[in-house]
């Protein structure tokens, strides 16, 4: 950017100085032309000459003068340009510490609040974990319970059953046995026994 604006500056000076010396030069040749009958042209051509080169070295001087000017200008607006520059850059540094500083600060945040969930979900599993084990041994107990239960209840029937099939059978055997021992005589005498007792209650 510099080096243009120097650039620029030096197409500038050599503009004027062309023009001038234009002007010059087309001054030169009129006064040449006013005084050509004269005798003493040369002497005034002369003249006109170191006029004009006073004329330009002037105009090389302020041309120079100008140029120097802007390009100390140019310099200082450079300087200016990188100094605002590096502010801005030390600025937009220092807010971007700033944000870093203030991500880490949410992630650490975020990873400790990750780290609590982690650690609330393995504690409230783990008591889960107890409690469905608790809830599996005590169901286990009362099935165990209600099995015991029903198999005293089926030992029971069963041995009612069997007392009942027994007392059954015996009265069937006592039966067959006085069917086949009884006499006519042991019936009548039976029957007369039952009779007085009967008679004898009431």
């Amino acid at each position: 950017m510099l080096q243009l604006t120097v650039t620029e500056n030096r197409r500038k000076a050599l503009r004027v100085t062309a023009i001038c010396v234009g002007i010059l030069g087309m001054a030169a040749i009129a006064a040449a032309s006013e005084g050509g009958g004269h005798h003493d042209s040369g002497a005034q051509l002369k003249d006109f000459i170191w006029r004009v080169v006073d004329f330009a070295v002037l105009a090389g001087i302020i041309i120079w003068a100008v140029i120097k000017q802007n390009v100390k200008g140019g310099l200082k607006a450079r300087q200016d340009g990188i100094e605002t520059l590096l502010r801005e850059a030390a600025t937009a540094r220092e807010a971007a510490e700033q944000k870093l500083k203030e991500y880490s600060a949410k992630l650490e945040s975020a990873n400790k609040e990750i780290d609590l969930l982690s650690a609330g979900i393995k504690s409230e599993a783990e008591a889960e974990k107890v409690r469905l084990i608790a809830e599996a041994n005590s169901m286990a107990e009362k099935i165990k319970e209600q099995a015991r239960q029903l198999a005293e209840q089926e030992v029971l029937k069963a041995r009612t059953i069997l007392r009942q099939e027994a007392a059954r059978l015996a009265v069937e055997l006592a039966e067959q046995k006085i069917r086949q021992n009884i006499t006519k005589n042991d019936q009548d005498k039976l029957v007369g026994d039952y009779l007085s007792k009967v008679v004898e209650l009431h």
